[in-house]
């Protein structure tokens, strides 16, 4: 393995491209804290009565992919 001084990794590398964690620290992380509806039910404005329809009257356009 091969080993640098700081500042001779820093003038290798001018910008982070990995960050290294324990598989712990990575899996406490990634780990969903909730799920989404759990998320959007504990909202603030879940009991707004919000009322959000849709334009259905606009037409669909033709697109060349």
């Amino acid at each position: 393995m091969q080993q640098w001084q700081l500042q001779e990794a820093k003038t290798k590398f001018s910008e982070p491209v990995a960050v290294i964690v324990s598989i712990q620290k990575y899996r406490s992380l990634a780990k969903s804290k909730q799920s989404l509806h759990d998320f959007l039910s504990s909202s603030p404005l879940s009991d707004a009565k919000l009322r959000i329809s849709r334009n259905t009257s606009a037409t669909m356009r033709d697109i060349d992919l």
